[in-house]
């Protein structure tokens, strides 16, 4: 607030309040003169800037917690659907039960047939378990 915004504030709330002495000498009840200040608006930017002042805390502690807790979360969540939605067949992938093998065969779009160890056995996961794709397919 300016200098000169905030002067014109004062002197209209030094106007309300010797209006109200006024009339409280001219035989006006002291509610009458509290009614007066009210509807002239004396004490309703005061009362603003304080319940502003007292919830910035709590503003600015929530603009925190998107800053550094959602918006990271939500990155990272496009950041790993990307890399499931981009496994090809002779990809190695590792599995979130630790599980490392290498995709043969793409059944559904949500589920993989990999093959793993050197026996060749065949498992079948769903993408939502995959935790990191590990090579480049070279086909």
């Amino acid at each position: 607030m300016s200098l000169s915004k905030l002067t014109a504030n004062l002197a209209i709330l030094l106007d309300s309040a010797v209006d109200n002495v006024d009339s409280y000498i001219n035989g006006d009840t002291v509610t009458d003169a509290v009614d007066g200040a009210v509807e002239s608006g004396a004490g309703a930017q005061p009362g603003f800037l304080e319940m502003l002042v007292s919830f910035l805390p709590f503003i600015l502690i929530i603009v925190a917690f998107y800053f550094f807790l959602i918006r990271p979360q939500r990155k990272q969540e496009k950041e790993t659907q990307k890399m499931r939605n981009s496994i090809e067949i002779g990809d190695q992938i590792t599995t979130i039960g630790g599980i490392t093998g290498v995709v043969r065969q793409i059944k559904d779009e949500d589920t993989y047939i990999i093959e793993t160890g050197a026996d060749k056995n065949r498992i079948s996961i769903k993408k939502w378990a995959i935790q990191s794709k590990d090579t480049i397919s070279d086909s």
